[in-house]
């Protein structure tokens, strides 16, 4: 009876999700092509701040505040009508795509209370055929914000399973609280923040729930002298959107198996590259030094950037750490979550402008070429007059400890598998064969490091993530005979019983000098397995944690391609004393 019962609901929900659907295509424009929309000629802007710190007698103390997610319309571009959005901020009034960036400081605790303004129904398709929060309601937008490279406590990690609807009024099974806390007891570098519900990242995010989260040091990174100040110093949010003409953000509604998932695809792509809430900026520049810190905050899209007068990146961090010595790039490759951290020196520009463009395949590596469109990402406008630039960029950063692989207490193999359905398309992705909710496998001790070798079975690149652990990419070998090993995999689902090592023993992928610093996103190569040494302490500090890193309801490592994420390649992640 109660099997008759779950089916009848399932039934319903997908017939509910269907007619959305339906009436939705009626009521929407059809999609707007982006040559309607001209390039650079919206002014780049600025996110607004909040200090994740108060002041008091000139000594900075731990501050609360509350942040919310409303509903309401964001104007992406000149040519094209208002979108409806999530927008995180303080007010309805104040939030913005993307959201306000957190300047916390090294050592001060920040408390977030995170508060669900949402209303009763998505703005985008979402499909109930994947593991996915659902209120016993039926009403309400489930969401829960994580702290992207935060390390903090579990209760504070925003676990797929703890989301909540507005004003908290149905919680999901792990939720614990509504007040966040933050320690910033970490190295300084750069985070974000976005929405992390299961089953629900991908249209969330896509929905507009992002934002810049920026830990500093000025006792250690003052000396480095790096362009500073807000002129000189700014975040760069980028993803990619598509759009109807009545200006709602377009998701195709429509699976690629929609007889087994009515909407789920693999993958989200749009032609619209997004900075900073706009399509296309543009940004007045000086003739001299600026640092840009970018977040490829896409669903799936890849981005290879590159400037088309020659200009050059100086890498000076990746992810939330700073590399030893800067690293000087023609092209940059970022995956989605991923953080890049440059210097590009202006005064070396041959002309008045220089355009950040793109040339990343999508799907990466072996899909299809980028268009006018998706091949462009914003237009800086070089001033003429030349001016004194005292700054430099320094011969060395930051020292980290460097990774010793004797003293690492688990050697693990993770394996990244795709499923197809009898029209080979993709149905599901799991780690190590297994579904999210199987029991978990992999319990890190505190204070200790491992030594993860994750072995990529399918075409795509897959941009893993692993909450709370720091990790540095030892080497990447491509496996042999892979459709013979591969078979053995889905076979057994043991790498050792399928001698790994005869079939790992093709060439090997030298690792970029600008990714062999402390990680906590890797680009996983398909057909390869890439060795990495993870660290579940700090890298700036010999001390402990300081929170339970025990505590319920652990924490998760998984795929950073949204739509991947979802379906579910992602495990739980619990560490032990």
């Amino acid at each position: 009876k109660m099997a008759r019962m779950e089916r009848n609901l399932m039934l319903q929900l997908v017939s509910m999700f269907l007619m959305g659907v339906i009436l939705g295509t009626l009521a929407k424009d059809e999609l707007f092509a982006t040559t309607h929309m001209e390039m650079f000629v919206d002014e780049l802007p600025d996110m607004p701040k909040i200090r994740g710190f108060d002041v008091v007698n000139g000594v900075p103390v731990s501050k609360s505040v509350e942040i919310g997610m409303f509903h309401k319309k964001w104007k992406f571009h000149r040519d094209l009508p208002p979108t409806p959005v999530f927008a995180y901020g303080t007010s309805e009034l104040t939030a913005t795509v993307p959201g306000p960036t957190i300047e916390a400081l090294h050592g001060i605790d920040t408390y977030v209370t995170w508060q669900n303004y949402l209303p009763s129904q998505h703005i985008l398709p979402w499909d109930p055929t994947i593991p996915t929060a659902m209120p016993s309601t039926k009403k309400g937008i489930p969401t829960v914000v994580h702290l992207h490279g935060g390390i903090d406590e579990p209760e504070s990690d925003g676990n797929a399973a703890s989301w909540f609807t507005a004003g908290f009024e149905e919680r999901g099974p792990t939720w614990t609280r509504k007040r966040y806390h933050y320690y910033n007891f970490q190295q300084p570098g750069n985070l974000w923040y976005h929405d992390h519900a299961m089953g629900l990242t991908r249209v969330n995010l896509l929905a507009g729930l992002i934002g810049a989260y920026i830990i500093r040091h000025p006792l250690v990174e003052a000396p480095l002298g790096l362009p500073n100040g807000d002129e000189f110093d700014r975040a760069l949010v980028i993803f990619d959107r598509a759009f109807r003409s009545n200006g709602s953000i377009y998701m195709n509604s429509t699976g690629n198996n929609p007889s087994i998932h009515p909407q789920w695809r693999p993958e989200y792509f749009g032609d619209a590259i997004i900075v900073n809430g706009k399509a296309w900026p543009n940004m007045i520049v000086r003739r001299r030094k600026y640092r840009f810190r970018i977040i490829n905050a896409s669903n799936a899209r890849f981005f290879r950037f590159f400037f088309t007068n020659g200009l050059e990146f100086f890498h000076v961090a990746s992810d939330s750490a700073y590399h030893e010595q800067p690293v000087k790039l023609r092209e940059l490759l970022l995956a989605p979550s991923e953080i890049a951290d440059v210097v590009v020196d202006f005064s070396k520009s041959n002309s008045d402008w220089a355009i950040l463009a793109n040339n990343a395949p999508y799907p990466y590596p072996s899909g299809n070429s980028v268009n006018e469109a998706s091949g462009k990402v914003m237009k800086f406008i070089v001033k003429k007059y030349r001016e004194v630039d005292t700054g430099g960029i320094p011969k060395k950063l930051i020292k980290y400890p460097s990774p010793d692989v004797s003293g690492s207490s688990v050697t693990r193999y993770i394996a990244m598998y795709e499923y197809t359905s009898a029209i080979n398309e993709p149905t599901h992705l799991y780690i190590n064969g297994k579904p999210y909710e199987a029991p978990v496998t992999e319990k890190p001790k505190v204070g200790t490091t491992e030594v993860w070798n994750v072995i990529n079975l399918t075409g795509d690149n897959h941009p893993l993530h692993i909450h709370l652990g720091l990790f540095i990419v030892l080497d990447q070998t491509e496996l042999v005979s892979l459709d013979e090993f591969k078979a053995c995999m889905l076979n057994t689902n043991d790498a050792i019983k399928c001698q790994i090592s005869k079939y790992a023993s093709g060439k090997k992928m030298g690792v970029p000098a600008h990714e062999k610093g402390w990680k906590n996103v890797y680009k996983i190569m398909p057909g390869y397995v890439t060795k990495i040494f993870v660290r579940f302490s700090y890298i700036h500090s010999n001390t402990s944690y300081r929170f339970d890193a025990t505590a319920e309801p652990g924490y998760v490592y998984h795929c950073h391609i949204l739509d991947h994420e979802d379906n579910v390649m992602m495990r739980p992640l619990k560490l032990v004393h």
